[in-house]
């Protein structure tokens, strides 16, 4: 019989349109296997069972009149607690938030998929306000690693990410500032799109104002197509939205890579050390591009880390983000939380413009590498999931996350499309992530070459099932 948790969105709605199954049956396997992952790997703060087979059940009786809602009527999805659901609590990991509500409004992004008819089996787990790049807060928690329970599932979409990856929903929303949904998408070998910024509205505004994107989590790259279809459509509440996209995402998939321009970076010109099982299979995934007709050629980008803007951009956000709390409240904060808070409360409004001068220079910088070339590769991470509860690995010297992460937050600041697709394994059985980044307003080339590598002969490494 065809584990139903093992099937990706596309393959859910190809099998309802010809009966082979049915949304409920789709919707209560998910539903079965989140409940036993959960005391494992902790990837929901809250599962909607009752609510979920209900909306099944409707979807179901659409189905069978052969009059579905929408292109993902009856797919089972996760939303990270983050983003504002109608009916269900937003605690964003936050001992700081009330429970009481109202919760009477969707995010744009959950607006849609609510449209197309999705499933919502639960929320998923976050770091406090989604402030660091693995997931564990003082309100729900440890997320941990699919792969090795002792590790870190990633974050700040950790939960997110460990869903898809043990077959709790296909589709899952998360949110990416500064790599949240890359990051854990990449220790959990699943895929992670971090769209255009604007591409998929957000409201309300982010406290971490234009480097927070919301994007797709899928099982592959043609899934995440789907999902970006659906929600990347303009919402009157986000005033920064972009228009209707030019296309759809998912008919262009099928382009391949022949004659895409690559530029590959392995270490972005020697700035980051990058463990050797990362490297060698980031690599390898690069010839197969090569092999499929993509013109690779080994090139960096010309800038240097901007991490101190990014942490100023940051900082000033979180500070921003609990200037309306109490002292009593503060105190419930994740302690590193704090320090960033009070960091980014001493900032001057000419040092936030000078790190906003900084990241208009690297964008203008950026805009100019891709004129010469189509794509940017490199490791998502240069390293794989590390020891779980702890914000960066023992030993490493690293002060904050963004130590360990320096090929994702430049792309936020220059709000690129960037995407993570699984490529291998270090000799730890720990995914590895390959990064594709484009032109701002080219997701289309990003999904398209990650699609290509999804349909290559290769060691990609899928989402393991918990059966």
């Amino acid at each position: 019989m065809t584990d139903l948790t093992e099937l990706t969105a596309v393959q859910l709605v190809d099998g309802y349109r010809k009966g082979a199954f049915s949304p409920v049956e789709a919707t209560r396997a998910v539903l079965e296997r989140a409940e036993r992952i959960q005391p494992e790997v902790n990837a929901f703060v809250r599962l909607t069972g009752e609510e979920a087979l209900d909306q099944a059940r409707r979807a179901e009786e659409r189905w069978r009149r052969g009059e579905p809602c929408g292109r993902l009527d009856g797919v089972p999805v996760t939303v990270k607690d983050i983003l504002l659901t109608r009916g269900q609590p937003t605690l964003r990991g936050s001992r700081a938030v009330s429970p009481d509500g109202p919760w009477d409004e969707d995010a744009p992004s959950v607006a849609r998929l609510r449209e197309h008819g999705a499933v919502f089996v639960g929320k998923t787990t976050t770091p406090e306000y989604g402030w660091k790049g693995v997931t564990d807060s003082p309100l729900s928690g440890v997320t941990r690693n699919p792969h090795d329970p002792s590790r870190t599932a990633g974050g700040s979409s950790g939960g997110a990410a460990a869903a898809v990856a043990l077959g709790a929903g296909p589709l899952a929303l998360g949110t990416d500032g500064g790599g949240s949904v890359r990051i854990p998408a990449s220790f959990c070998g699943i895929f992670g799109l971090k769209p255009t910024y604007g591409r998929v509205p957000l409201y309300p505004a982010s406290a971490f104002g234009t480097l927070a994107h919301v994007g797709p989590m899928t099982r592959d790259a043609a899934d995440a197509a789907l999902m970006l279809d659906v929600v990347g459509t303009p919402d009157a509440r986000d005033w920064s939205a972009l228009g209707p996209a030019s296309g759809s995402y998912t008919e262009a998939l099928s382009g391949g890579v022949r004659g895409l321009r690559v530029a590959y970076s392995p270490t972005l010109g020697g700035q980051v050390a990058v463990r050797p099982a990362v490297a060698g299979a980031v690599r390898r995934a690069v010839e197969r591009l090569a092999e499929l007709g993509a013109y690779v050629t080994e090139a960096d980008p010309d800038f240097t880390d901007p991490v101190d803007a990014f942490h100023t951009l940051w900082f000033s956000g979180a500070a921003r983000v609990v200037q309306h709390l109490r002292a009593g409240q503060r105190e419930l904060l994740d302690p590193g939380l704090r320090e960033i808070v009070g960091a980014g409360a001493r900032y001057s409004a000419l040092d936030y413009l000078a790190a906003v001068d900084v990241r208009m220079e690297l964008g203008r910088r950026m805009g100019v590498f891709h004129g010469s070339y189509d794509l940017l590769v490199t490791p998502t991470l240069p390293v794989t999931a590390f020891e779980a509860g702890v914000e960066v690995p023992k030993g490493s010297g690293y002060r904050r996350w963004t130590g360990w992460t320096p090929f994702t937050y430049p792309f936020n600041l220059t709000q690129q499309p960037a995407a993570t697709v699984p490529v291998g394994t270090d000799g730890d059985g720990l995914p590895v992530g390959l990064q594709i980044v484009a032109a701002r307003h080219r997701d289309d080339l990003v999904l398209r070459t990650a699609h290509a590598l999804y349909g290559a002969d290769t060691a990609l490494v899928t989402a393991r099932s918990a059966g």
